[in-house]
């Protein structure tokens, strides 16, 4: 099945309009053209992620926005301190029962729609923490879309499983029409400037 171009042509009172020519703002999209297609697309390609560090793994995940790694090259550049601005939980290391519930609230706090990736063998496992005090994986307590392993996984690492939580929210269905609330629809009205 051959895939359909379509050129949407996004306007605004800065973007000049002369006759009919129109200067900058084309975009083009390649796919089947349904909404659903491009907020995936957008939702995918700007990920925030929450700080959420709790061991040595959360070394790594900093290195990952660092100048040598620079992960705003895949839209997740913006690390949030709060979790009402954060669609992304990355836990970065040991998870202990302790601090369980705190992760949960947090989780809890996100909105709507929110991913979780769990960094690193002992948030994934528990790792060689096999004891009392320690989590046996951080899918105990919520769910988790992507595993990264490795003790302490790579920032590369890191970065092939934010590029897989990309991928993963590209396939993604809604379950209704309501999920679009936020979006409406309006034709758009080009001004003429008169010069």
């Amino acid at each position: 099945m051959p895939k359909k171009v379509e050129t949407l042509v996004l306007h605004d009172s800065s973007t000049p309009v002369f006759g009919d020519i129109q200067k900058g703002g084309s975009v083009v999209v390649t796919s089947s053209g349904t909404l659903l297609d491009i907020v995936n697309q957008a939702r995918a390609h700007a990920l925030w992620p929450l700080t959420f560090g709790l061991a040595c793994c959360a070394i790594e995940m900093m290195s990952t926005v660092a100048s040598r790694f620079d992960l705003a090259r895949f839209g997740s550049e913006a690390f949030r301190a709060t979790p009402r601005q954060a669609d992304v939980m990355i836990i970065a290391g040991r998870l202990s029962k302790k601090m369980a519930p705190v992760l949960r609230q947090i989780y809890d706090q996100m909105p709507e729609p929110k991913w979780v990736i769990s960094m690193g063998a002992c948030a994934s496992s528990g790792g060689v923490y096999n004891n009392y005090a320690i989590v046996q994986g951080a899918d105990q307590v919520v769910p988790v879309d992507v595993y990264v392993p490795g003790c302490p996984p790579s920032p590369d690492a890191l970065m092939y499983g934010i590029i897989k939580l990309q991928n993963k929210i590209k396939q993604q269905s809604m379950k209704s029409t309501r999920q679009l609330k936020i979006l409406e629809v309006i034709p758009s009205q080009q001004e003429k400037v008169n010069a």
